[in-house]
This record gives C-alpha cells, structure tokens and sequence, in this order.
C-alpha cells in the first residue's frame, strides 16, 4: 500500500519556506510514497521535487480562480490564476489532469471556493479532499465528506503541508498504480483515509512566512 499525500507546498508558495530538497527527505523519513506538490499559482516547485525524489510526485498547482482555490492534479503547464472557475477547470481537463477541491468548506481561508461556484463546477470535479489537517473546525471536513458522498465523488485526506513537521500525519493509504490519472483515480476510490489534525498554530508559521517574504520583496526594491 502507497502512503499519498494530495496537498503539499514548498518554498515556491507564497506562505511555506519548505525546501524542495529537505521535503523529499522528510517524505523518506515518514514512509511518505507519492506526494502531490500542490504550490500556489505555479508548478515549479513541484517539477524541482520531482526531479529530487525517488519516489513517485504529481505535478499539481493549487490555482486561484476568479471563484476561489481548485487542485489541478498531473499536470503539464501551470494555469494563470485570475481565470473564470470553468475556464480553470477546463484548462485541466485539458491536459489529461484531474481536478480536485481544497478544503471546501473551511470557515477561515479567503480564498476558499464559493459555494454558487462550487457548484457550478462540481460536474467536473475528480476529488474532493474529505480531510484537510489545516482545517480548524472539523465540522468543515465533515461537510465535505457529506459532499463527496451524496455526489459520488472520489475523496482524500490531506496534510496541506506548508512546513515540514507536518508530513507524514495525514495521507491516503491506497494501492500502487500506473502512473496515469486514470489509474491513480481507480486506485484512489479504495483508498483508506488516514486523518490526524494538525495544531491551529501551524497557520501562525505560515502568516510569519507569508509576511517575512513580502518585507524580503519590498527590502528589494
């Protein structure tokens, strides 16, 4: 059986310092086997740790549309961030990609997905991620099983890692596969979910992050 984690970010995010170099070795470390790099706008972290790690990573980009966050999964090109929800998603299915919905429900991120959006994009979606460790309130997860199940949808549990202590705690546990989307998302819908939640003050890290690389930017200029 494959440990997978679906969401995971590194030093290319605006709010993880994580080095490509030093997650693949903490993937190790934890039995983590096939990671998804899922940075913010861009897809450039995720092709660095690919070309790092022994062990299988999905080339993933967690993509700001004009709606709110949508997961494309095995992609080729990252997606300009800014566009319509359907366009995003189209773009994806594009290129043989899967598209998956961050934390669906949770209470405190901005830039979660809107619900007229989700929606509106939901005959489209692959996976739904039941389990996000960030979430502060677990009565979001909950909705967003709910979701997944009255809808027929493939799930995941994810850590949505932004630092390296947080690898390794929550993953699918689900058996090997091809290679392809096709293979991954068969081998995914019997997938066992393994969910521990991550302390509330992991986002104190990530706002800490976040700010010192704008004073770092504007130090810049």
């Amino acid at each position: 059986m494959l440990k997978v984690d679906l969401h995971v970010h590194t030093r290319f995010s605006p709010d993880s310092a994580t080095r490509p170099e030093k997650l693949v070795s903490r993937c190790l470390e934890t039995g983590l086997e096939c990671i998804a790099i899922t940075d913010h706008n861009t897809i450039e972290g995720a092709q660095e740790v690919q070309r790092l790690a022994p062990f299988r990573v999905i080339v993933g980009e967690e993509i700001k549309s004009a709606g709110g966050e949508i997961i494309g999964l095995f992609l080729q090109e990252a997606i300009p961030r800014g566009l319509p929800p359907l366009e995003t998603v189209r773009r994806i299915k594009e290129q043989g990609g899967l598209v998956a919905i961050p934390h669906p429900f949770d209470h405190f991120r901005r830039s979660v997905i809107a619900r007229e959006v989700l929606d509106e994009v939901l005959p489209y979606v692959d996976i739904v991620e039941a389990f996000n460790a960030r979430n502060v309130y677990q009565g979001d997860n909950r909705k967003a099983l709910e979701l997944a199940l009255q809808h027929g949808l493939h799930t995941s549990a994810v850590s949505d890692a932004h630092t390296l202590l947080e690898l390794g705690h929550t993953y699918v546990e689900m058996s090997d596969f091809d290679g392809t989307p096709l293979g991954f998302h068969q081998a995914l819908a019997q997938g066992n979910l393994v969910r521990r939640p991550t302390t509330p003050l992991i986002h104190c890290f990530t706002t800490f992050t976040k700010s010192q690389k704008r004073l770092a930017r504007l130090w810049r200029r």
